[in-house]
């Protein structure tokens, strides 16, 4: 789009790039989910401790396989899956996992629930992911673990808190819920060795019809101990009755075969929907990059990204000189709104200051100062570019934020109202 020839904002009354708001239209669900889906229902088989072959445990062979892992158990959610694992691992109280302080909650209170305490580890100002000097320099002598999060879909730099990790004798836990399909350095995320988790909720680049959560991992011993604690600490095999005697403290943590035989049919697209997403989202980061103040997100050697979520960072004192950082954001927002793209925050604040973990915080308020940054600074666009058919929505988000680039001179005199 010209930025010479556009109408003026739809924030002061102009026409706008879209009608309204794009509306969420993922996950897709097709005629072989829908199939999947009735043949679970027919065969009245709903959870997974049952003798034969279920759907979760077809999509737990079918996960591994893709990965190359040797074993993959399905639970309930992705916040479960962090905490089976860490339990797995024999992290509780007392110990320390070090997370980074820009993700997602359910990170930290997975941490929290199996009685450990967060350590906060602050990020790379280009991937958003745990910073591996950071990771080193809040290591103490109750670490015990490490969540690096793949964070948007971008692997954390695995060989550098490997290395860190090994040194301290860590358990590496990854968190790659969000990551489904990346690669680092040819290795598929959740594949490098160490324990891994994945959120199947509807939200993400595999979904489920709701909640679900997959651990993977190279040790046997340590799956049966997460089939344990997926199931009341029981053992269930398929070649005899469920006897109901729990060999350690367990819980209801099972994924139901409905939502597995979704994630299944799901799955035989996973690719083809990546390679679409790659596409879509390069011809539209390819558009942006050249707009002044405005650093787009990156891929950079070595890794392959899911583009789960896109995350833009604005330099406002060349952009919106003269405005405080929160009012410029707020203001730069509802502009992009106002166009019809439904741009957010997402993260509203660093992890260890969400009020529910504020209180088992010991860190000093300037301990993620690259995090808070990125926060103040940054929007993101989530869920519209995961469709494969999102290509020329992604150019009209495009249009929408040249329009406002060529107007940013204006958008100071609409500021008032900004903060709210």
């Amino acid at each position: 789009m010209d930025g010479g020839s556009v109408g003026g904002l739809a924030l002061a009354g102009g026409e706008p790039v879209l009608g309204s708001l794009a509306p969420v239209d993922w996950p897709r669900t097709t005629d072989a989910d829908r199939a999947a889906v009735l043949s679970v229902l027919e065969s009245n088989v709903f959870v997974s401790d049952r003798t034969g072959e279920t759907a979760v445990e077809r999509l737990e062979r079918s996960w591994a396989d893709y990965l190359g892992v040797r074993r993959c158990v399905g639970v309930s959610n992705g916040t479960t899956a962090i905490e089976l694992a860490l339990l797995a691992h024999g992290v509780g109280p007392g110990d320390e996992v070090v997370v980074p302080a820009l993700t997602f909650v359910g990170t930290a209170m997975a941490v929290v629930h199996v009685g450990a305490t967060p350590v906060y580890a602050d990020v790379d100002p280009v991937t958003f992911t745990m910073s591996p000097d950071s990771l080193a320099a809040e290591i103490t002598g109750r670490t015990r673990a490490v969540l690096p999060v793949h964070l948007h879909g971008l692997s954390a730099d695995l060989d550098a808190i490997g290395e860190v990790a090994r040194r301290h004798d860590l358990v590496v836990v990854e968190d790659a819920a969000q990551a489904h399909g990346a690669r680092h350095r040819g290795v598929r995320s959740g594949a490098s060795g160490n324990t891994a988790t994945f959120s199947l909720q509807m939200t993400k680049n595999l979904p489920t019809c709701g909640e679900g959560g997959l651990v993977v991992t190279d040790d046997d011993r340590l799956a049966d101990r997460l089939v344990q604690l997926r199931q009341f600490g029981e053992t269930i095999r398929p070649d005899r009755p469920r006897r109901y005697v729990s060999h350690r403290l367990g819980f209801n943590a099972k994924l139901s075969n409905v939502q597995a035989a979704y994630t299944s049919s799901q799955l035989e697209r996973l690719d083809e929907y990546h390679a679409a997403r790659r596409a879509n989202v390069e011809a539209f980061l390819a558009r942006l990059r050249p707009l002044e103040g405005l650093t787009c997100p990156s891929e950079p050697d070595g890794y392959e990204h899911a583009w789960h979520i896109l995350r833009f960072v604005v330099d406002f004192e060349r952009v919106l000189p003269g405005l405080e950082p929160g009012a410029a954001r707020n203001l730069l927002m509802r502009a992009l709104r106002a166009e019809g793209m439904p741009v957010t925050r997402y993260q509203m604040m660093p992890l260890a200051d969400q009020p529910a973990l504020r209180p088992l915080n010991r860190q000093s308020p300037d301990s993620w100062p690259v995090t808070q940054d990125v926060i103040d600074r940054s929007f993101t666009l989530q869920q519209r570019q995961l469709p494969p058919d999102a290509g020329p929505l992604l150019q009209s988000f495009a249009d929408a934020v040249e329009k406002v680039w060529s107007h940013l001179k204006v958008l100071p005199e609409l500021a008032e109202g900004a903060g709210r």
